[in-house]
């Protein structure tokens, strides 16, 4: 089982990617809780040079509400990570796939919470 849903938008540069991203997660009832800028703290924190990678933490609340309440520790499990990452010819999305992230997880109302999820991430990833 692969861990990620993916989608290669080429072409184009990572704030173009990040824009129309935060718009499909939008229209999917995410909102981006955190964003990490992995190529900028890798040149704070490191000096190094790396291509652009940034780290969107999704979040649908209808959904995280019900897993919570399925799951009190799920929130360790939370957000759901959205990746851009500059790659030759274009950017690439990766979402999670919060299936496989659940299935260390032994609750069956949870894992059909985390297929609702998939789906609308799967289709925000397609939108972008």
């Amino acid at each position: 089982m692969t861990y990620t849903i993916n989608r290669m938008i080429p072409d184009v540069g990572i704030d173009d990617v990040d824009a129309r991203a935060r718009k499909a997660l939008a229209d999917h009832g995410f909102g981006v809780l955190t964003e990490i800028d992995v190529k900028a703290t890798m040149k704070t924190k490191l000096d190094v040079e790396m291509p652009g990678y940034r780290i969107l933490g999704a979040c649908n609340p209808k959904m995280a509400y019900q897993a919570i309440g399925f799951e009190p520790r799920v929130g360790t499990m939370l957000p759901c990570n959205v990746i851009l990452r500059e790659v030759e010819g274009g950017v690439e999305v990766s979402a999670i796939d919060p299936v496989a992230s659940m299935q260390a997880i032994d609750n069956a109302a949870l894992k059909d919470v985390a297929g609702q999820v998939r789906d609308l991430l799967s289709k925000a990833v397609a939108a972008v």
